[in-house]
């Protein structure tokens, strides 16, 4: 069973790769990141299938005889259906909903398949989720650093030019355009890895039957950063702001992001 729980992995860390690709896609109208995400969600259709072949032609049993199986046959349908809509429309919106929702009901089955079935190696694969959901959570932070400073070298810069002060110190801090752009880009990874991780934490919790809280300060305090962050992105595309406007927001967000890391996780019951 060591063999199917890295299997599992590896078909889970390609489909968060192809989630990150469509997520870049749907705010930046990327051709290059649509392109990289469908065909690495092709790789895990592939994989899915290969999986459905041999539990019905070998194993002869159709994967809907009970509710984990069903989860398995259900993640494969949402799949399929999000390759045929990627490639005969046009309408990329649905494909990341579809492939986020899909994305959630592999990882539901997997572990749960991993509690019912694998054993020990199973425990060490619902172990590794908890890890992976860390990790997720503190790369995301990161991004959202790099957004941060970013936006802070904007405001500096937009400062220097205004009143036309330390002009010797401006080309060390970069085009105002480039800086923006690289605080929006930064905070377009981080939004989708950020979510991720609350899945799989979510998903983790609710499979490991942990005693978890679901009003707990650090549960609630991540989704509000997800939600500030993805205000941002919304505020940027939707509302068409840029410059110094949004840089300010994007400061005020990341004191909310450092509130969520250090004092509650302070004052969590669950988090450490």
């Amino acid at each position: 069973m060591v063999e199917a729980k890295w299997l599992y992995e590896i078909i889970l860390f390609v489909y968060v790769l192809s989630l990150i690709g469509y997520f870049i896609d749907f705010i930046q109208q990327n051709r290059k990141a649509n392109r990289l995400a469908f065909w690495l969600l092709s790789m895990v259709w592939i994989l899915q299938t290969v999986f459905l072949f041999i539990q019905i032609f070998i194993a002869q049993s159709f994967p809907i005889a009970t509710l984990t199986d069903s989860l398995f046959f259900y993640s494969w349908i949402l799949v399929t259906f999000s390759l045929i809509i990627n490639r005969l429309f046009n309408v990329h919106f649905i494909v990341f909903f579809t492939n986020l929702f899909g994305f959630f009901i592999l990882l539901l089955f997997i572990l749960t398949r991993a509690q019912e079935s694998m054993q020990d190696s199973g425990i060490r694969l619902v172990h590794e989720i908890l890890i992976t959901h860390i990790t997720f959570a503190i790369v995301s932070y990161g991004f959202f650093t790099l957004s941060f400073l970013f936006s802070v070298m904007y405001i500096m810069q937009y400062l220097f030019l205004k009143k036309k002060k330390g002009l010797k110190w401006m080309w060390r801090f970069g085009d105002l355009e480039l800086l923006d752009t690289y605080s929006f880009r930064s905070v377009t990874i981080g939004v989708p890895v950020l979510l991720i991780g609350i899945i799989l934490g979510f998903v983790w919790a609710f499979v490991s039957q942990a005693e978890f809280y679901w009003f707990d300060l650090k549960t609630i305090g991540s989704i509000l950063v997800l939600i500030v962050y993805s205000c941002y992105l919304l505020l940027r595309i939707v509302s068409g702001y840029t410059g110094k406007t949004i840089a300010t927001y994007n400061i005020a967000a990341f004191l909310i992001l450092l509130i969520n890391f250090f004092l509650f996780s302070i004052l969590s019951n669950f988090h450490f």
